[in-house]
């Protein structure tokens, strides 16, 4: 089902997991309570991405059709998809420790993979990593429709890369942490902030 698309509605945010992740995610939890103590809980979304890349990003511009307005929030695989979309579609985006070469990167992952949340297997093909190239931007426009939060303790990605591949945006560089950034909840208001959230709950 597609999401309605209301003129009069305030931007959504749109919430895209990482590879082996889901939708119960230590972040996508985190963020869905505090936008629902916030009184925003039916603009968040976080769709159960598919395996493919391609399948993915067809399922997003399907299902939910990002607006302008709207915020993107990726983290690690989700954030590459995060600047696909935010260039086609000129939302904002929010990268948590993106991946910026994921083709290179998952090339050693082909095969079966557990699901880190709640179970489940699935299979990722070689043909996939053809799939992230045709996806890759070469340069980002527009830097400051970026926030850029990118921990140097990042085990499995190089947060230099990151720094490197969105010159001009917003950038939140943690010393320490790690890939999963288990210390979001000390920057998640900080994210919402530039989302267009306001973080002080009226009423």
């Amino acid at each position: 089902m597609t999401a309605p698309v209301d003129p009069e509605r305030p931007g959504r945010l749109i919430y895209l997991h990482g590879f082996r992740s889901s939708p119960q995610s230590f972040k996508a939890r985190l963020m869905a309570a505090r936008l629902q103590a916030l009184g925003r809980g039916d603009d968040f979304f976080c769709p159960s991405l598919p395996v493919s890349p391609r399948e993915a990003i067809a399922a997003i511009l399907a299902d939910l059709e990002p607006q302008p307005r709207d915020t993107l929030i990726g983290s690690s695989l989700g954030g590459f998809y995060a600047t696909w979309l935010a260039e086609q579609c000129g939302c904002r985006a929010v990268l948590l420790n993106p991946a910026v070469h994921p083709a290179v990167g998952l090339a050693s992952q082909v095969g079966e993979h557990s699901l880190y949340h709640g179970g489940g297997h699935f299979r990722f093909e070689r043909h996939y990593l053809d799939e992230l190239r045709a996806l890759q931007v070469p340069a980002i426009s527009r830097a400051q429709r970026y926030f850029l939060v990118a921990a140097t303790g990042d085990e499995v990605l190089d947060w230099r890369e990151m720094v490197a591949h969105y010159p001009g945006a917003r950038q939140r560089i943690i010393q320490g942490s790690d890939h999963g950034l288990s210390d979001f909840a000390d920057y998640q208001d900080e994210v919402l902030a530039f989302a267009g959230v306001d973080i002080v709950r009226k009423g």
